[in-house]
């Protein structure tokens, strides 16, 4: 059996013993980090979610599929929480342990259900979004899943948050159904939206298109009525080519009537409150 051991990429600890790609010495040495069980990485490895999720594929095997926030990364709608582990559902009468980097589902799982991606086998887009409008630790990170899942893959909430009667987390799925929006380019977005909506505020326009000074913009969320709007303030806007198109777009808005309002990470993610009482607070001013 042959085994390559190639950076960024698990492998089996025992798989490459018994192929002498490595000795044991070696293997246990700091030239390669655990991950989980029997699966080892190159130290040095950035180890995200994505390798993290390959690792439990590894360790997995025919025994089951990434599903949750692991599916959810590999698919390309990245929405897991920092920290997140990784996360597999097993196909019946199959056993895995848990560990402290690994969750492990058992769930049914059709055919329709179960997709290839990026050569990893994953539960399919509509199923990911099921299984996290229930299994994510809160209804806020629910709805973020949700949302990540149907705007990249052109999903309508009410048609893919559903579970059998009784099955764990099903009790809230009408509320990510009522809270989720699909045009929510990302988690932040949703994050602030919610803010807003669960202040008892009206629930913005997502993705205003608006012309100002000779240019198309397209907002995040916004009150058109009004020309108020809200924004993330993502680490993206700190390059100076970024920076130079931000304030150019902000003149424009400006003179065109328009307030914008930005909120960093760190008040989305801890002030929540802070988000709900500066919008009200301009919605008042602006009206």
């Amino acid at each position: 059996m042959r085994v390559r051991i190639r950076p960024g990429e698990p492998f089996r600890g025992s798989a490459a013993l018994a192929a002498g790609a490595v000795t044991r010495g070696a293997l246990y040495g700091p030239g390669f980090e655990r991950l989980l069980p029997d699966v080892h990485v190159m130290a040095g490895t950035e180890v995200d979610l994505v390798v993290l999720s390959r690792a439990a594929a590894v360790l997995t095997g025919p025994r089951g599929v990434l599903s949750g926030y692991s599916a959810a990364e590999v698919l390309g709608a990245s929405c897991a929480p920092p920290g997140a582990p990784a996360e597999v559902t097993l196909w019946p009468g199959r056993r895995l342990r848990a560990h402290p980097r690994l969750r492990v589902h058992r769930d049914g799982l059709g055919p329709h259900e179960v997709v290839q991606c990026r050569g990893l086998t994953v539960t399919s887009p509509a199923r990911t979004a099921a299984d996290l409008a229930r299994w994510a630790a809160t209804l806020d990170d629910a709805v973020v899943a949700v949302d990540a899942l149907c705007h990249r893959y052109g999903l309508d909430p009410g048609d893919v948050v559903v579970a059998p009667a009784g099955a764990r987390g099903a009790a809230r799925l009408p509320d990510v159904r009522r809270l989720a929006d699909p045009l929510s380019e990302s988690p932040m977005e949703t994050r602030i939206r919610l803010a807003i909506v669960r202040a008892g505020l009206p629930r913005p326009v997502l993705q205003h298109s608006v012309l100002a000074g000779g240019h198309r913009y397209r907002l995040d969320l916004s009150y058109p009525s009004v020309k108020l709007a809200i924004e993330f303030d993502g680490a993206h806007h700190r390059s100076a080519r970024q920076a130079r198109h931000d304030l150019d777009r902000q003149q424009r808005l400006t003179a065109d009537g328009w307030r914008i309002v930005r909120f960093p990470a760190a008040t989305v993610l801890h002030r929540p409150d802070v988000v709900a009482a500066t919008v009200a607070r301009e919605l008042r001013q602006r009206r």
